[in-house]
């Protein structure tokens, strides 16, 4: 630790507003952190795990229109949008609809690249320290298709990455199956994204609490965020249950609430929530077991090995929040699983078993990331949708870097937090 710089406070305590308050605290902030639920879980810790220089394709992409309007009548696809007259939700169509370009992909790729790759290496040094165990494999992560035409796209983009300097293996139905010896795969094919890796989210998350705390990093749950104290084009303090919090430094992290929050300080931030939906599984024969994490391209499930168990996830509902569980939603994820992995036949009893969470999607599918030009002192982190734990060091680092009046050692110009406004 170096000599104090002042005192900082972050909202939210996901794998954002953590990152931050780890290389704030490292660079001799004082750090405390405002979070409007408990410690105990947000969308940081049932997602998939998954580290991906391979998403280097925003959500907006040429074709995702399409395919998602044929899901829509599918009471069990992996893509849901619920009808509404909400200004949000228009507001943010629209938006999409524009970036869904082959011009926005292309403009992206290498700056979503660069962000994920330094990422991934931040949690390798993260790892390192003594004080973290939380199963980071970094041994790549298998695209598996049943059908010629995704295994045609597929192929394209594996290309794509390539050209992108990123380490790829295009692999057959055996090529693949070898991958994965101890458990049969049904599929035609796959990638290897050798760039790309996994984790124990619950295990990282627990952990970097625990070591904030004994670093002096100072929480408050059950505290949301009502009002702030602004001055000019400076933030004097935050009101959250009705007290005043002040600091040099503010940052908003916030995952899906990010609007609502940056609304109240006069901020425009266009984000939906999209909800999707995990399950843990223990395979009731321990011979078979993945040995590498997947996406199920066709149906949209990602699988992890995590704990000696397997955690299987996806969907994205694009609507407002709601704590509803979706069962149909969930059924489609269960019954795809053996159409993939004939080896694993899951069985859900009760809804108990099923976790939830909102990955914050912005219009463009680009996270945002960046100082704040309307208040001086406001850093903005959040909007990763699909990639939000897999950014989170690269978040938190730059957070610190802007903090601290340095340059950030990735370029994030792309990712204005203020570009909708």
């Amino acid at each position: 630790m170096t000599q104090n710089k002042g005192k900082a406070l972050i909202i939210g305590a996901g794998i954002a507003g953590l990152s931050s308050a780890y290389y704030l605290l490292q660079k001799g902030w004082q750090v405390e952190i405002l979070e409007q639920n408990d410690l105990s879980n947000n969308c940081s810790y049932g997602n998939a795990g998954m580290i991906v220089p391979s998403h280097f394709t925003p959500l907006a992409a040429p074709g995702v229109v399409a395919q998602g309007i044929r899901w829509m009548f599918d009471s069990k696809s992996p893509f849901y949008v619920k009808p509404s007259l909400s200004t949000q939700l228009l507001s943010w169509g629209l938006k999409f609809l524009k970036h869904t370009n082959q011009n926005h992909v292309d403009r992206s790729a290498s700056a979503i690249r660069d962000l994920n790759l330094e990422s991934s290496s931040l949690y390798n040094e993260i790892a390192q320290n003594p004080e973290f165990d939380f199963e980071l494999n970094q041994n790549g992560i298998l695209m598996l298709y049943k059908t010629e035409k995704v295994a045609e796209e597929e192929t394209e983009l594996a290309h794509k990455a390539i050209s992108l300097g990123l380490p790829v293996d295009i692999l057959d139905k055996k090529g693949i199956q070898e991958l994965e010896p101890n458990t049969q795969l049904d599929v035609i094919g796959g990638i290897n994204y050798k760039c790309d890796g996994h984790m124990n989210p619950v295990k990282l998350m627990k952990q970097m609490i625990s070591y904030l705390k004994n670093n002096g990093a100072i929480f408050h749950t059950q505290h949301k965020v009502t009002g702030y104290e602004i001055a000019g084009n400076t933030i004097k303090a935050i009101i959250a249950n009705g007290k005043k919090f002040s600091a040099d430094r503010f940052v908003m992290t916030g995952g899906s609430f990010l609007p609502e929050l940056a609304q109240k300080a006069g901020i425009k931030i266009q984000l939906m929530p999209g909800k999707g939906y995990s399950f843990m599984h223990t395979s009731e024969n321990p011979i078979h077991r993945l040995e590498h994490a997947a996406l199920l391209l066709e149906a949209r499930v990602a699988v992890t090995p995590m704990n000696g168990q397997i955690r299987f996830g996806g969907t994205m509902e694009l609507a407002s929040h709601q704590d509803k569980i979706n069962m149909k939603r969930v059924e489609g994820i269960v019954q795809s699983i053996p159409k993939y992995l004939p080896d694993f036949q899951v069985k859900l009893s009760k809804e108990s078993e099923i976790w939830f969470g909102y990955r914050p999607c912005a219009p463009d599918g680009l996270p945002y990331l960046g100082q704040s030009s309307k208040l001086k002192n406001l850093i903005i982190a959040g909007g990763g949708g699909m990639m939000g734990l897999s950014l989170g060091p690269i978040f938190g680092k730059t957070v610190s870097e802007l903090a601290n009046d340095q340059k950030p050692t990735v370029e994030i110009k792309i990712f204005n937090p203020e570009r909708f406004n």
